[in-house]
């Protein structure tokens, strides 16, 4: 009979258990870069050109 682990999903083989804690790590990371604005490819992007201090006054 093969082994089996008791996860947060229930009993499951450790391949499964592997394959449902990548899965958990890459969707809390997808969740976390979502937050900080990563795939946002509309992002304002800052320009520091007008901010610029005239030293020749």
């Amino acid at each position: 009979m093969a082994v089996m682990i008791h996860s947060k999903y229930g009993y499951d083989p450790p391949e499964w258990v592997q394959a449902d804690a990548r899965l958990d790590k890459w969707y809390k990371d997808k969740k976390r870069f979502r937050k900080e604005g990563a795939f946002n490819l509309n992002k304002k992007e800052t320009s520091h050109h007008g901010k610029r201090k005239n030293h020749h006054t």
